[in-house]
């Protein structure tokens, strides 16, 4: 019986086989219950009960810590945090850039606006010593603008590798919102399609519940052109359609990872399909 313990073989208290025993927690099992407590004791693992109950914890943890970081390495973690940076990034830029346009406005009689004024700033010699802060503040909103670049085209590349049809349908960016949105892809595969529709909606939807506004009809997924390109009165149809095959490619791409060209005729024709209803002025 002790040969299926998570115990069997090793050294109680040898800090150089915890991580075994963490790895046999993870992974192991037995193919029926026992008493492992004494069994530990009887195999003289452990001297009492109390030690094996000591070591267990000791190895949990381990066991624990070694899947939260596995986690955290997975593709289309690294995803979620390059977007949630990304979007950071792109706001904290602008801002800055805002406040760049107010500053340069006192010294510069053609100061402009925007990013692009930064980078245009940035690459200015300061004539006085008045110029130099601001010029030197204008390298660092563009420094931080260009990082953001920099992240979108990283999640361009790995998106279409970590989940080929949902960055295909999408597009990679709006893929990998939804998944930061969702907490992961096999969050986002487990979710309805009703629930990815509204992704992104949580203040209006919580607005909608205490009964302070109306049911929202999409969230994040407005920004992709099916349901910002579809006219107002058929964006909620061009919406669940979206977000119904939304979520059968996350959980193709979760438990397959297979691109599946099917899937994206239907949802182009569903669309299209939509889309006529409007045509020659017939409003539904």
């Amino acid at each position: 019986m002790t040969t299926d313990a998570w115990f069997a073989g090793l050294s109680s208290g040898d800090p150089d086989e915890t991580d075994e025993a963490a790895t046999r927690i993870r992974e192991g099992s037995a193919d029926a219950p026992a008493d492992w407590p004494t069994l530990a004791v009887e195999a003289g693992f452990v001297p009492d009960e109390e030690a094996y109950y000591a070591t267990l914890r000791e190895a949990t943890i381990a066991a624990a810590r070694a899947a939260v970081v596995e986690r955290e390495r997975a593709d289309d973690k690294q995803l979620v945090h390059a977007v949630r940076a990304m979007d950071d990034a792109e706001r904290t830029a602008n801002e800055l850039a805002e406040r760049l346009a107010e500053w340069a406005g006192t010294l510069f009689d053609d100061a402009g606006t925007g990013v692009d004024y930064a980078r245009e700033l940035a690459t200015r010699n300061p004539e006085s010593p008045a110029e130099e802060p601001v010029v030197s503040f204008a390298g660092r909103v563009a420094d931080l603008a260009d990082e953001a670049d920099d992240l979108r085209e990283f999640i361009e590349r790995r998106a279409p590798d970590v989940a080929p049809n949902l960055a295909e349908m999408a597009g990679p960016v709006l893929a990998a919102r939804l998944m930061s949105l969702a907490g992961g892809l096999d969050e986002l595969a487990k979710k309805p399609s009703g629930t990815v529709q509204v992704l992104g909606a949580e203040d209006a939807l919580f607005a909608h519940l205490a009964g302070r506004a109306t049911s929202p009809k999409h969230g994040v997924i407005f920004t992709h052109e099916y349901v910002r390109g579809t006219r107002s009165e058929d964006r909620g149809s061009a919406a669940r359609a979206f977000a119904g095959k939304l979520t059968l490619a996350a959980r193709v791409d979760h438990y397959g990872g297979e691109f599946k060209g099917e899937l994206h005729d239907d949802l182009r024709e569903r669309i299209e399909t939509i889309r006529a209803r409007g045509e020659g002025g017939d409003d539904e």
